[in-house]
């Protein structure tokens, strides 16, 4: 007679037996196409900053997901970009090509608002050359027919991927339909993260990139691409944690862009990372944010 605790034995003997799934899944596409906030969503929360501007993300991000499956590690790349601003953009651009090989999948994201042009179709021409799998993301369903003009010839592409899906990042649409999609292409295999993780990045990280989000939403079309953030100091006191931060740029007029009439520039960016930033760490946050001119940020930059 099998008893209620030796079926329950049982049935956790075979669950023990499942090899689960791990790999890892590259988000690859020019600039401003959705992959940071896509990541964001796979994940389910924020990692990766989002803003209109090309570029802005800069470092290779990493974002943990664990399921039932298994576990897929998502790397954020940099968007592709050939127009060259400063000496930022190659680097970048070789942060991408680094990251597609020995990828177990890729996801090639697209934005149907755009035309395809040549930063479209080089991105494709290296992606023909790799063995690994490839899904096609087009993003940005949530919009109407017409302002999705480019959809139909992004479609036509489906052809040299494995799989094609049409998701909303913003609005999480078919994220839930995607995530068992990536999961059919990941091989058998132990987890590269504790279950428990969720990325690679460290607090000081997370946050000069928050940061240097809110120095891109507030400052728009001024925005300078010589500027970068880089967290000082985080004194972790009793009622309240203390962040110190500064702002670099490569000269002086973008200083004093950055800062604004009165302080006002500097002012609002720093509330708005501020009060971002108690609502995820859910504590009382001080940010003393500052300005400097360094010229020579951007060719430390790795």
């Amino acid at each position: 007679m099998t008893t209620k605790s030796t079926l329950k034995e049982i049935e956790e003997s075979k669950e023990e037996t499942i090899l689960k799934k791990s790999g890892m899944v590259a988000l690859i596409g020019r600039a401003n196409v959705g992959k940071s906030t896509l990541l964001n969503a796979l994940v389910g929360t924020k990692l990766a900053i989002a803003s209109p501007k090309p570029q802005t993300t800069r470092h290779v991000i990493q974002g943990v997901l664990n399921t039932q499956d298994g576990q897929a590690v998502f790397i954020d790349t940099p968007g592709y970009f050939q127009e060259k601003h400063s000496p930022l953009t190659p680097k970048l651009n070789q942060k991408i090509f680094e990251t597609i090989h020995g990828m177990d999948l890729i996801l090639y994201v697209t934005d149907p608002t755009r035309q395809i042009g040549s930063e479209e179709r080089f991105m494709l021409s290296v992606l023909r050359k790799t063995k690994s799998p490839k899904i096609l993301i087009i993003n940005k369903i949530d919009l109407s027919e017409k302002e999705l003009p480019f959809l139909e010839d992004y479609r036509a592409l489906s052809e040299e991927f494995d799989q094609i899906i049409e998701i909303s990042a913003l609005k999480s649409k078919n994220i839930k339909s995607l995530i068992p999609l990536i999961f059919e292409y990941l091989k058998q295999g132990e987890p590269l993260y504790p279950p428990d993780s969720i990325t690679n990045i460290n607090q000081k990280f997370f946050i000069s990139e928050l940061i240097r989000e809110k120095l891109f939403n507030t400052l728009g079309d001024e925005v300078p691409y010589t500027t970068n953030v880089e967290v000082e100091n985080i004194k972790d006191k009793k009622d309240i944690l203390v962040i110190e931060a500064v702002v670099l740029t490569t000269a002086e007029r973008y200083r004093r862009m950055i800062i604004g009439r009165g302080g006002r520039k500097i002012k609002e960016m720093g509330s708005t990372a501020r009060k971002e930033l108690e609502v995820i760490m859910n504590r009382k946050v001080y940010l003393d944010l500052r300005v400097e001119i360094d010229k020579n940020w951007e060719r430390r930059f790795e």
